[in-house]
């Protein structure tokens, strides 16, 4: 069957429909694989268990190169949509239109891998192994690869993971892709520590916070594939971890994909932790306790293992079976995959710019607003654009990206906005970070300038932040901050000058920050948090700006006042972080986010595992609410706040109510005792429903009343 269709989400439905029933099943796969490798010498099973696996002609294997990435987005791999950075995804509590986008990204990682193959190029970042996506939490603003994960909440990571698993690898007959949940585990930072870091944690905060999205992935979603951290967990290296690898991962929660090594990981055996001696026995570690593919070079010597003993045939066959299951179900090695007939064609599609867009317009959180917005075209003639971030592209990738043949920058979407009904102007204002290589001059030359045009404007739009080169990962970012990492949730000290500068010229202020973690922002009338918006951002802030859509994004993270109100960067214990652990006074909490129309919630009720509840839109505007639903459990071991455990995203005209059902967490009423287990709860238990966390400051924030309804002890 060969289908060329416009549209590439219509094409894989198409697919998905006519090969559900011909599902081909994990035994199935498993037994071909055991076929081929049967076929294999020892040289070439272990040649295999590298990333970049060389082909075996005899057997008509081509070469194949595990390493790709799909974080938000096909990247690294050329042209391909670009959607919001994974925390700006998270922002939209939306897991049924993130698996949308899964399907998308993966539709267009079929079309690069299939142009790319029939031209002879295996290459990195051109297969079908997508090593995303991140579930690690992110306990502490400062790490700086945050950004690539879906907050701090295990719950909501939970959810928003399975979404985008099940989307990625599809329903066919074959997966679409395959997807890797990473990284195993317990793993957020410092990344200046990473080779070297051993993260203690207790039972509790493992099986609390840590593991739970893994689990999910595993259990739920089917993920193909698990990578392992750079660090150490309780002084396992996580990549030669018998008790996550082992234990967990395969005999508790029988897990029956492969698992790979982050990159040269393995490496660090030796040469950081020296819990071996040798790169032989470093790779006989890895091997033993059941990593299956190598992503660095420790694997060319496993031959040498294996002579020395280290290692046995029979756990290289395996780990090589288990590899090349993954390649058949992703039909690589069947001509008559349905999937390969999808072209570039369904790369980069209107279609999938849209979807871009709308994610946009979901994620961007609207943090503060003293009735400055909307914006009134009538009421604002002399617009001053200002910011190293205003007409930054970067600003709108975050890290692990593609290459949008459709960027619209902050700037441009605004242009766009008011071509021919006001008149607006830009300056630069400020470096996004050091100014030091600069002459005096022509630092005061920015700043004054952006100040004259805010004085002569009815209002100002100052774009902040930070961007990849600030913020990310170790060995893909070179900064004054320590290796990706921030070293306090301030703006760089030129925006804040700049920011300081424009409020004191006069004009209404609209600060807008485009970063991938929490940072400390006070100062203007109205304030965005944009996340990284992918290629679509400067259009669709335009329309949140001038209220062609109300802003419905919800924070996936805390914004503190200050990192000094939480523990040391590596201490990972859960004591003082995150929502449901953290006492102090916040800037901005969970799940936060402001509209421009109201909404309330009554009649709320809980039967059947499932709580219902009436919502209605009292403004005049068509909104979205995220409705939050927490659970505070009457027990000793319970997290010190209430913690979620369901959610839903509903759209309402003005005026209009409806009544929603929401399933709860199977497990909302269950515990985490100290020693890892779940208690159920059998006593009293208080559910909260409202737009927010049930807590004071979210409250006076948002003015939103939060219902609750307690429910009595169980009998025993």
């Amino acid at each position: 069957m060969v289908l060329f269709l416009p549209i590439s989400l219509c094409f894989v439905c198409v697919i998905m429909k006519e090969l559900k029933e011909r599902l081909m099943d994990r035994k199935t796969a498993r037994k071909k694989a055991e076929e081929l490798v049967a076929r294999m010498t020892l040289e070439e099973k272990a040649s295999q268990l590298k990333y970049d696996a060389p082909a075996i002609p005899r057997q008509g294997i081509p070469d194949y190169n595990w390493w790709s990435e799909a974080l938000h987005g096909v990247a690294r791999a050329g042209t391909a949509t670009v959607f919001p950075q994974a925390i700006g995804l998270a922002a939209m509590f939306d897991p049924e239109f993130l698996c949308e986008i899964a399907r998308a990204i993966a539709v267009e990682g079929r079309a690069k891998h299939n142009e790319a193959a029939a031209l002879g190029d295996r290459g990195i970042y051109k297969g079908l192994t997508f090593w995303s996506p991140n579930v690690n939490i992110f306990r502490d603003p400062r790490w700086g690869r945050g950004q690539e994960t879906y907050g701090e909440d295990p719950y909501l990571t939970s959810r928003l993971g399975v979404a985008f698993v099940k989307g990625l690898q599809g329903e066919g007959k074959y997966m679409t892709a395959a997807a890797c949940a990473k990284h195993f585990a317990v793993h957020s930072g410092p990344e200046a520590l990473r080779h070297e870091f051993d993260a203690r944690v207790s039972d509790k905060d493992l099986w609390e916070t840590y593991l739970p999205a893994f689990e999910a992935l595993v259990k739920e979603a089917g993920v193909e594939a698990v990578m392992g951290a750079y660090n150490a967990f309780n002084g396992e290296p996580c990549c030669g971890s018998p008790t996550l690898l082992r234990k967990i991962l395969r005999e508790q929660w029988g897990f029956e994909g492969h698992v790979v090594s982050d990159c040269w990981a393995i490496r660090d055996f030796h040469e950081s932790y020296h819990v071996t001696d040798t790169a032989p026995q470093s790779a006989a570690m890895a091997l033993e306790n059941g990593c299956d593919l190598n992503c660095g070079n420790t694997y060319l010597h496993l031959m040498a293992a294996y002579n020395e003993g280290l290692v046995t045939e029979e756990q290289i066959t395996l780990s090589c079976q288990r590899l090349m299951t993954t390649r058949i179900l992703l039909g690589l090695m069947d001509e008559d995959c349905d999937y390969h007939a999808i072209t570039l064609e369904q790369n980069d599609t209107d279609e999938h710019n849209e979807m871009a867009y709308q994610a946009a317009l979901k994620s961007i959180t609207l943090l503060k607003n003293d009735g400055v917005l909307p914006l009134k075209i009538d009421d604002v003639k002399t617009i001053a654009v200002i910011g190293p971030n205003a007409d930054s592209q970067a600003a709108l990738e975050g890290n692990y990206t593609g290459l949008s043949s459709r960027y619209i920058t902050f700037l441009e979407g605004l242009r766009a906005q008011v071509q021919g009904k006001a008149r607006l102007m830009y300056a630069l204002g400020s470096q996004l970070f050091a100014e030091r290589d600069s002459p005096i001059t022509e630092v005061d030359n920015r700043q004054s300038e952006a100040v004259a045009m805010a004085r002569s404007a009815d209002i100002a739009i100052v774009f902040l932040g930070l961007d990849a080169t600030l913020e990310g990962e170790q060995s893909d970012t070179s900064n004054a901050f320590e290796a990706g990492d921030k070293p306090d949730l301030e703006l760089p000290a030129p925006q804040r000058r700049l920011l300081d500068a424009v409020v004191k010229a006069g004009a209404p202020v609209i600060t807008v920050i485009a970063s991938g973690s929490a940072l400390r922002v006070e100062q203007g009338n109205a304030i965005l948090w944009t996340g990284y918006p992918g290629q679509a951002g400067g259009r669709a802030l335009a329309d949140l700006l001038f209220g062609k859509v109300s802003p419905s994004g919800r924070l996936p993270i805390t914004f503190y006042r200050d990192a000094k109100d939480l523990p040391a960067f590596t201490d990972y214990s859960m004591a003082r972080r995150t929502y449901r652990y953290f006492d102090g006074p916040v800037l901005y909490p969970f799940g936060y986010g402001l509209s421009y129309t109201s909404f309330t919630f009554r009649d709320v009720r809980f039967s059947d595992h499932a709580i219902t509840v009436e919502v209605t839109n009292n403004g005049a505007v068509m909104g979205d609410e995220v409705v939050q639903v927490y659970v505070k459990n009457d027990h000793p071991q319970s997290p010190r706040h209430p913690v979620l455990c369901a959610f839903r995203r509903i759209s309402l005209k003005p005026g209009e109510s409806r009544q929603l059902r929401i399933p709860l967490n199977p497990a909302a009423f269950d515990v985490i005792g100290e020693d890892g287990k779940a208690i159920h709860n059998n006593g009293v238990k208080t559910l909260y429903v409202g737009g927010g966390q049930p807590d004071a400051r979210t409250r006076e924030l948002t003015g939103k009343e939060v219902l609750s309804i307690t429910l009595p002890g169980e009998k025993e």
